[in-house]
Parts: C-alpha cells; sequence; structure tokens
C-alpha cells in the first residue's frame, strides 16, 4: 500500500520521532512511504507560538538542526520550499494519508479522495497557545478521517473536551535496538537525569530544581542531562552538570543507562517518550502525571509525583537513591519489563489492523 504522512517540519522532537519510525517500519513492511514537510523553520513553529502567545519569556535555540528524525531514517522525504499550507500538487496518489498536527488536518481534509484514505495521527491536544486556537484545533479533530491518539490520556481529554470521536488509541514504543542496557547494579555515586529544553511546558526548571533540592540530603548527587537546547543563564542546570548538547541518536542509551533515575517534569505533554526511553535502559523514573506517565509506571518501573513540586519530586530521588540495591533492582527490572514488553512492530500492526476495518 502506499502511505504518505504530511509534517509540519522535519526536526530532533518526540512527535516528529514517532512519524519516522511509523514511515520506516511501514517502508520495512514494503509498503511505498513518502513524508512531506513543510520548509525548514529557523525556529520551530510551535516553539516560537508558545514564546508569543503563553509569555513564557524563555530564550529560544536561533536554529534547528541540520537533520531530523524523518532525515535520519532514510524513509523517502520531500521538503516543501515554503512553510505551508502542503496542497494536493504536493503529494502523490496514495492509499492513505496520514496528517500528523492539526493544521496538515485541515489540509488533508481539502485534498481529493485520490490523495488516499485519510488517517489522523493525534499526537497532542493541540490547543496550548491561546484561546484563538480553541476553535480551529477543535474543528480539524472534528473533520471525517480515521482517528488515531498516542495515549488513553490524550483520548479522554479530548473527548472529554469535544465528545465522542471515535478515536482508537495506539501507544508508542520504543526501538529496542536502541534503547536497552544490560543489567546494572545501582552507581556507587547517586545519579539522576533529564531532558533539558527551554519551552516551560518541558519542566526542565522542576527537574533542576529538584535536583538542587535533592543535594540538601544528598550533597554527591550528580546530573546528567541533554537536550537541543544550550543551557542559559535564565535557566541553569544543577551546579556541575554534565550536559550533552544533541547527543547522536545512537548515544542516548548512555544517556540513560548512566542514571539511577530519570525525571520527568514535563507541565504538558500527550505520551513523555523519554519515559519509555529510560525505562528501556533499565532506569527507573521519578514522573509527574501527565500524558502516559501513569499508564507506564503502573507496574512499578518508579514514581509518581505531583505536578510542578520539585520539593516531592526531590523526597522521590532521595527515596529511590536511599533504597536497598535489591529494592532499586527490583524497579530496575520493572521498568526494563514494561518497556520491551511492546514494540513499534506491534503498534505498526494495529495501525495496519485500524486502516483495515475503520
Amino acid at each position: 500500500m502506499r502511505f504518505t504522512f504530511l509534517l509540519p517540519s522535519d526536526n530532533l522532537s518526540g512527535g516528529t520521532r514517532v512519524v519516522a519510525v511509523y514511515a520506516r517500519q511501514l517502508a520495512d513492511l514494503g509498503h511505498d512511504v513518502l513524508v512531506v514537510t513543510c520548509a525548514p523553520d529557523p525556529r520551530p513553529r510551535r516553539e516560537r507560538l508558545l514564546q508569543r502567545l503563553m509569555n513564557w519569556g524563555r530564550p529560544l535555540a536561533d536554529a534547528v538542526p541540520a537533520q531530523g528524525h524523518v532525515a535520519l531514517s532514510g524513509v523517502p522525504h520531500k521538503v516543501m520550499d515554503r512553510l505551508g499550507p502542503i496542497g494536493s500538487d504536493d503529494v502523490p496518489d496514495a492509499d492513505f494519508i496520514v496528517a500528523t498536527w492539526w493544521e496538515t488536518a485541515a489540509w488533508m481534509h481539502a485534498m481529493p479522495g485520490a490523495k488516499g484514505r485519510r488517517i489522523h495521527l493525534i499526537q497532542g491536544y493541540e490547543v496550548w497557545f491561546g484561546e484563538q486556537f480553541i476553535k480551529p484545533v477543535h474543528a480539524a479533530l472534528r473533520l471525517p478521517n480515521i482517528k488515531i491518539a498516542i495515549s488513553h490520556d490524550l483520548k479522554r481529554t479530548i473527548e472529554g473536551a469535544i465528545g465522542p470521536l471515535g478515536i482508537h488509541v495506539i501507544p508508542n514504543a520504543v526501538d529496542p535496538l536502541q534503547f536497552d542496557a544490560p543489567e546494572r547494579e545501582r552507581k556507587a555515586r547517586p545519579t539522576v537525569g533529564f531532558v533539558y529544553a527551554h519551552a516551560a511546558i518541558k519542566g526542565a526548571d522542576i527537574c533542576a530544581r529538584a535536583c538542587d533540592l535533592a543535594r540538601e540530603k544528598l550533597p554527591d548527587l550528580e546530573v546528567v542531562a541533554f537536550g537541543t537546547d544550550t543551557p542559559t543563564a535564565s535557566l541553569p542546570l544543577p551546579q556541575g552538570s554534565r550536559f550533552t548538547l544533541r547527543p547522536a541518536q545512537d548515544r542516548l542509551r548512555d544517556q540513560y543507562a548512566a542514571c539511577d533515575a530519570w525525571l520527568f517534569g514535563s507541565r504538558l505533554d500527550s505520551f513523555g517518550l523519554p519515559i519509555l526511553e529510560a525505562m528501556a535502559c533499565r532506569t527507573p523514573v521519578i514522573a509527574v502525571p501527565v500524558g502516559a506517565a501513569e499508564s507506564l509506571l503502573a507496574h512499578g518501573g518508579g514514581k509518581l509525583v505531583d505536578k510542578e513540586s520539585p520539593q516531592q519530586m526531590a523526597d522521590a530521588i532521595v527515596s529511590v537513591m536511599t533504597q536497598s540495591a535489591d529494592q532499586w533492582k527490583v524497579q530496575s527490572d520493572a521498568a526494563y519489563r514494561t518497556a520491551h514488553g511492546y514494540t513499534w512492530q506491534d503498534a505498526t500492526r494495529q495501525l495496519l489492523q485500524i486502516t483495515q476495518v475503520s
């Protein structure tokens, strides 16, 4: 079958990774796949909107990496010469066309049927940017198509706001070859990590503050962080942190596996791929109940803490680092089993099943 994916841009975000993985999986199964993205934006559009409309004031990176997840995946990729919209003349005829963002859903709806049966891969309740976006986002979500959300929490949130939409749920997974680690003991020097990002929704400030508070009881606590943004004085990392800017994709496992616990403090997230990636590398996760965190940690692979509570996160860090080595090993093993018990191949099979019966 022929699949076309519509994406606003190619970058290193979690949502783009999901699209790239689906495209790669389908191509490996023998399907014809094309990902169409708009021209590179000096600043990702979503980040610019977040800063302007919500007035968070965090500095943003001046440029995006030269290659995003789609380019790195090696799937056929067409880059537009403009920021959008993507029109019917820009895409080939296909069996299925997949929108991955509310604007692309609207662009897809305007295309003739020859461009493919319409699928909306919903990766967020995309009203984050302000009240003026609620109406167009809701209109895009109501368009007739096959709707697939990446978490049950996202489906509940959207249908709680709009009403029943017949949304299917296919949770995200991780690549077990990219994210894996051998069994290990807890480190002699306690070590935690988190993803550093300027955007306030990512909660890097919460994680950093939690580390500072935890050091009051664990003065030798080591902090590891990585991200696509350079740390700034307005959003500093804890003193002495080891930071890696845009690590190579094949080195991400080393970042996760270097830690005894991974922190996830996002204020808003539809899934939270770093939770699953860390768990796949045998690292227990301390997370706020956002996105898929509750379901992913339901089997003992970490701890949940209240949203926007650096003190609770700090207390959890201390708890994880001071429990017995055997207790930590139980958490590590549970995290690994959860992450490796469901694969992208499983997710892709579900996607193909839904396209056949819907």
